[in-house]
Parts: structure tokens; sequence; C-alpha cells
């Protein structure tokens, strides 16, 4: 089986892994906030409605609607693996987040990343140089010190907190086998095509489980929230999907090391504006010293020159 080969625009695929980290990054906080009225089965169904019917519309204009001739044997088998594997993902990061924090499940949500890297050496023969592997090393240990505090609270805490800290771990792992599954559905289809495939087949799954009136009495807070975790389903997604058409796997995976950052600022703004809507998250000297080898790490894995031989 041919393996799906990048573009090589390799600026464009870490300009639209950027914008996924500042998407992602910050959508822990709508989340959690979305859920202290909604349940997730109803929080996940309406984001993947919204980016369903607005992904569809867009293609229809502009003629670009997938063709079932285009679906062979192999993609279909890859859209349903994809599909079942990111409802897990959305089901059992929704489920740890609602018993965690957004600053810890933003942690181990992470493994994801290194999964993703992982698969794309193996699976798809990228390589790393020597200074990138120093880079891996860097952002490792930029992850211990950045989130010592964090673990350190995971390993002394209650029931519940373990718990949904268990499911966003085997979110991270159902996340990693879906976007494996999306760079190689990039052989015969448009990462939009893909994505449109696989929102409307989780609309289906989550339809059965959706309290839909329950949107009706939100506040206009909680709407906005809700409101705009769609979108960033919609736009991160896509992004994200689209940077695998121009960038390595494991290259796109050590930008989006980056998202923890981007959250804990974000706590932090949102917590100093609004101390009621969500807790503050304290950063030692520690933390901030994890946070600079953990951007050093990333941008040696994400700019390193490939191996000759395996430019993609």
């Amino acid at each position: 089986m041919s393996l799906h080969q990048s573009s090589g625009r390799w600026r464009l695929g870490l300009a639209l892994s950027l914008l996924t980290v500042l998407l992602w990054g910050i959508l822990p906080i709508a989340l959690s906030v979305t859920l202290q009225v909604l349940d997730v089965y109803t929080v996940i169904w309406f984001r993947f409605l919204v980016s369903f019917v607005l992904l569809f519309v867009y293609l229809g204009i502009t003629g670009k609607l997938p063709k079932l001739e285009q679906l062979r044997s192999g993609s279909r088998k890859l859209l349903a693996i994809a599909t079942l594997f990111l409802a897990m993902n959305y089901f059992l990061f929704m489920q740890g987040l609602a018993l965690t924090s957004p600053a810890n499940a933003e942690v181990l949500i992470q493994l994801a990343t290194l999964l993703l890297g992982l698969g794309g050496l193996v699976i798809f023969h990228e390589r790393y140089r020597l200074y990138q592997w120093i880079g891996v090393s860097v952002l490792t240990c930029g992850y211990f010190l950045f989130f010592k505090e964090q673990l350190t609270n995971l390993i002394t805490a209650h029931n519940t907190y373990i718990l949904g800290s268990i499911l966003i771990v085997l979110g991270a792992a159902a996340w990693a086998i879906y976007a494996l599954a999306q760079k190689q559905l990039l052989q015969s289809l448009s990462s939009a095509s893909i994505m449109l495939i696989i929102y409307g087949g989780c609309t289906l799954l989550f339809t059965p489980v959706a309290k839909v009136k329950s949107i009706f009495t939100l506040d206009a807070l909680h709407s906005g929230m809700l409101i705009f975790c769609a979108l960033n389903t919609l736009i991160a997604y896509g992004a994200f999907a689209e940077s695998l058409e121009h960038w390595e796997a494991s290259r796109v995976s050590a930008v989006l090391a980056l998202a923890p950052i981007v959250t804990l600022i974000s706590v932090a703004v949102v917590s100093a504006i609004a101390p009621d809507l969500i807790p503050p998250e304290r950063l030692t000297f520690l933390g901030i010293l994890g946070a600079g080898l953990v951007v050093a790490g990333s941008v040696a894995i994400a700019l390193g020159k490939s191996d000759k031989g395996n430019r993609q």
C-alpha cells in the first residue's frame, strides 16, 4: 500500500499547525464553561452538527462535495476508523475534562501528539536528525518541569480526578489513531472532504443520546461558549487536517505540543478577569523554565530539515 507523501510546503504546514495550537489551547476553557450547564453528549453532538452543516454548505457552494466514486474500499475502511476513533476521543476527553480541570486535561491529552509523532516515524517512515532527537529530549524535560505541580496533584488526587485523567489518556490514544488514518486518507480525498464525512458520521453516532431541547434553555454566556466550541471544531480540525497535507506528521505533532502553554496562559488571563468562571492555575519558576524548554524543543523538531532521500 502506498503511503501519503506531504507536499513539502512546510511554511503553510507550520502556519496551519500554529492556528490549530491557538484554537485547541483555548478550547478547554470554553468546554469547561459549557459543561457547567450541558451534558457531554449534547455538547459533542452540537459541535459535530454545526461543523458538518457549515462545511457542507461551503463545499456545496464551491462545487467540491466528495463523490461516491472517490471512495475506494480502502478509503471507506479508513474513514470508518477515523470517524469511530475521533468520536471516542471527543467522548473520552469531554468526560475526563468534566472530572478534572482544563490545565490537567491539556497536560494529559498531549500524549496524543507524542503518539502521532511516533506513528509518523514508524508508519510513514519519517526521519529525525540528531539535533531533532535532542529536541525531543528537551521537550520531554520541559514538560516534566512545566507540569511537575500538576502531576504531583494527579498522584495525590481523589478517585474521581484519577478516573477523569485515565479517560483523557484513553482519549489521547484514540485521537492518535484518528490522526494517522486521516493522514493516509489524504491519498485519495481532500482534507475538507474527509472532515465532512467524519463530521457527518460522528453527528449520527451522538444523535440518539443528545438532549437537543436543553440547548434552547441556555443563557447568552453559555450559548456563546457552545457556538464558539462548534466553530473551534470546524476551524481547528480543518487547519490540522490541511497541515498534514503539507507537512510530516512528526513535525505537526511537535508544534501541537505547544497547546498546553496556550491553555495555561489563557486560564491565567480568564481567571484574572472572571475568577468565578475559571479557577486560576499557579505557575512556578520551574513551570516557566519548563515552558521555555517545551518551546525550544518544539522548534528544534518542527523546523529541522528532513533527511535526504526522505523529503516529504
